[in-house]
């Protein structure tokens, strides 16, 4: 029987309509619109769709977006000092620095000056530190935020099952192992030194595959009933886009599975949306406070 789909674009749809009733409702109460920097360096393809798409979803929902596009040759320095000077801006309640960076810029300096509190990607150390130590802070990594997410709607009871990570970025696979282990499950991160991979992947009872490779996962690999997510997006030669597991074979095999494009993709997008949000209600608690 073919698996069942997990939709992440109708979900963020959904995400997207209620954040925008939540700006609505603050509007009329007399308080500020949230506000999302967003610096984007160079002209790499794939960033300027992915930024765009995070400004259209801001416009959708009302939020206040200010875009900071700098050639490749930029600075090191210069991105730090706009960095220091959105941290002081009142308007301003999340920084996102769009990855990668060329070469020429130390990432860890950069997403390091982020506040911890305009840190709506989620990836400064403290804000990862907190959710390695079972402590999460609101503002928790986008991906894998949205992948659980993406599971609680779909009512997927995930604790106790075996969990394999396949990928161990900062940015998606080391996160989202916490995530699981938070969520009750025996989770195993497998990275490109892991021997025998698919021996690892057979005894999956969810599957999340993130290494940004076409196809990368064997569809016969898959476990019969398991849960399968995909965070892959690629774009193969002829314009197609598939993600990093071969869906046909694998959603023969699978009992769930997200589809590429449309299904963790979107979910990203909505998760750093809630996250602008959170933030600027916590900017406004901490000024009731002081």
């Amino acid at each position: 029987m073919p698996a069942k789909i997990m939709n992440g674009a109708q979900l963020a749809q959904e995400v997207l309509r209620s954040l925008f009733h939540c700006v609505q409702r603050r509007l009329e109460m007399g308080k500020r619109t949230p506000g999302l920097a967003i610096v984007l360096v160079g002209s790499d393809p794939a960033s300027k769709i992915y930024v765009s798409r995070k400004i259209e979803a801001c416009t959708k929902i009302g939020f206040i977006t200010r875009l900071y596009d700098f050639p490749v040759t930029v600075t090191q320095i210069q991105l730090l000092n706009l960095i220091a000077e959105l941290n002081k801006d009142k308007s301003i309640d999340g920084i996102l620095v769009q990855l990668p960076l060329p070469t020429t810029i130390d990432r860890g300096s950069v997403m390091e000056r982020i506040s911890p509190l305009k840190d709506v990607d989620g990836l400064h150390p403290y804000n990862l530190g907190r959710l390695c130590n079972r402590a999460p802070t609101l503002l928790r990594p986008c991906t894998p935020r949205g992948v659980m997410t993406l599971l609680e709607r779909y009512q997927l009871k995930i604790c106790s099952l075996n969990a394999v990570v396949v990928g161990a970025s900062n940015i998606v696979g080391r996160p989202m192992s916490m995530e699981l282990l938070l969520a009750g499950c025996t989770t195993i991160v497998a990275h490109r030194f892991t021997k025998n991979l698919d021996s690892f992947v057979s005894q999956a009872d969810l599957l999340i595959v993130a290494v940004g490779k076409p196809r990368f996962i064997p569809g016969h690999w898959i476990k019969l009933g398991a849960i399968v997510v995909d965070v892959g997006i690629n774009r193969l030669i002829n314009g197609k886009i598939v993600g990093d597991i071969e869906f046909e074979e694998a959603a023969d095999r699978a009992e769930w599975i997200t589809p590429v494009p449309g299904g963790v993709g979107p979910m990203t997008i909505a998760t750093l949306m809630q996250n602008t949000l959170y933030a600027c209600e916590q900017h406004e608690k901490d000024v009731c406070s002081s």
